[in-house]
Parts: C-alpha cells; sequence; structure tokens
C-alpha cells in the first residue's frame, strides 16, 4: 500500500452502513473521507472541499454514478475518480472510462484494493483473461445494461426498447448479476 499522507477524498454511497465502514477503514490509513449519500450533496462537497479524489457507487439510489462522474469532471477536469459497485457490467465499465473515471472495481474490494485503484496512475497488463464465455444470464445482464446505459438509466424507455414489461425489467434489475 502506498505511503498516502493526510489526503482528502470523496466516498459517495447511499448505502450508510458501506459508506461508514468504508470511511473508518480509509481514516486508519491517514485519509480524510468527505461522505454524500446522494449526487447534489456529492456535488457540493466537492466544490466546498475542493476534492481532487472520488470513489463513486455506480446506483446511488435512483440515481447514476454515470451522471455524477460526467458532473464532477465538468466541476473539476483534474479529478481522479473510482467507480466502486455491486452491479458491474461491461457497458458500465466502458462508460465509466469513456467519461473520465481512472478505474472500476466490483464490490467487495478490500480497502488495499481501493487505495491502489485511487492512487495508481497505469493500468494492469498482468489482469488475467478468461478462456470461458459468458454464461446466458450473464449475457442478458449486460444486454440489458447496454440498454439501460443507451437510455440514460431510464427503466422505463429500456423496456420499451426490449420489449418487455416494466416490472419485470426492474425484477431482472434486482438480482445482482451473476458471476461469468
Amino acid at each position: 500500500m502506498n505511503n498516502l499522507g493526510n489526503k482528502s477524498i470523496l466516498l459517495v454511497d447511499d448505502d450508510e452502513v458501506f459508506r461508514e465502514t468504508l470511511t473508518r477503514a480509509l481514516e486508519r490509513n491517514g485519509i480524510t473521507v468527505h461522505g454524500a449519500s446522494n449526487i447534489s450533496h456529492a456535488i457540493a462537497h466537492a466544490a466546498k472541499y475542493n476534492l481532487n479524489i472520488g470513489i463513486i457507487d455506480l446506483c446511488i439510489g435512483d440515481e447514476s454514478g454515470l451522471q455524477l462522474i460526467q458532473q464532477l469532471i465538468q466541476q473539476n477536469p483534474d479529478i481522479r475518480l473510482v467507480v466502486l459497485t455491486g452491479f458491474a457490467s461491461i457497458a458500465t465499465a466502458v462508460e465509466a472510462i469513456k467519461l473520465g473515471a481512472k478505474h472500476y472495481l466490483t464490490k467487495p474490494a478490500n480497502v488495499n484494493e481501493i487505495i491502489d485503484a485511487l492512487y495508481s496512475e497505469e493500468g494492469n497488463a498482468d489482469v488475467p483473461t478468461t478462456a470461458q464465455p459468458m454464461s446466458v444470464k450473464k449475457l442478458e445482464w449486460e444486454h440489458i445494461q447496454k440498454v439501460l446505459a443507451e437510455h440514460h438509466g431510464n427503466v422505463s424507455a429500456t423496456a420499451r426498447a426490449m420489449g418487455m414489461h416494466r416490472r419485470t425489467l426492474q425484477r431482472k434489475l434486482q438480482k445482482k448479476p451473476v458471476k461469468s
């Protein structure tokens, strides 16, 4: 782990218990944390404390962390953002990086992985690749995420585009994505 000194970061997650737990872990590593539970509080904290580093949850209640990335980058083009999510997909990972996030981590991630992602300057070419294709359930999840991103997180528009009932799509979105 890096010797970080006294750094200040923005932590945006609507899960209060997770946010407080991660805050304590980061503070034990000498990092001052400014927590927010929604996009408006995150924007206000970033401006008030002139924060240059942030950890952003992908799903912030009914709001999209992708939209927050875009707003934070507009506010401060030099901000370093890491997306930390329990609902990872290829589509959201690609969009997060295209919007300006430096890293994209899936929950659960330990504090050392998070700190490394926050402060690393380069990618890792040694990340292992998989030889197995995705399962049908994972492919479905990826497709839903892609169409959802195309419709800017609008569930009703996504359901119409996919030819399914909105409630059916909502049920599918509430399930955590399967591995592989």
